[in-house]
């Protein structure tokens, strides 16, 4: 079984990779760091959700 993540953190994560495709890559760590500087996301478990999505998306959709 995978993870069901809300559609807002899908949405914001794709828009992220649209509007910023060579900032982000299939590493987390970095993904991560990404999302702090170019949103501003109050909560850190929010983040690293969104993080979470835009690894998976980069690397299994866009591969």
């Amino acid at each position: 079984m995978g993870n069901i993540r809300p559609t807002y953190i899908k949405r914001i994560a794709i828009e992220l990779v649209q509007r910023y495709p060579e900032q982000f890559t299939s590493d987390y760590q970095h993904n991560k760091m990404m999302v702090a500087k170019l949103t501003d996301v109050r909560y850190i478990s929010m983040r690293n959700k969104i993080a979470g999505y835009v690894t998976r998306y980069r690397t299994h959709y866009e591969a």
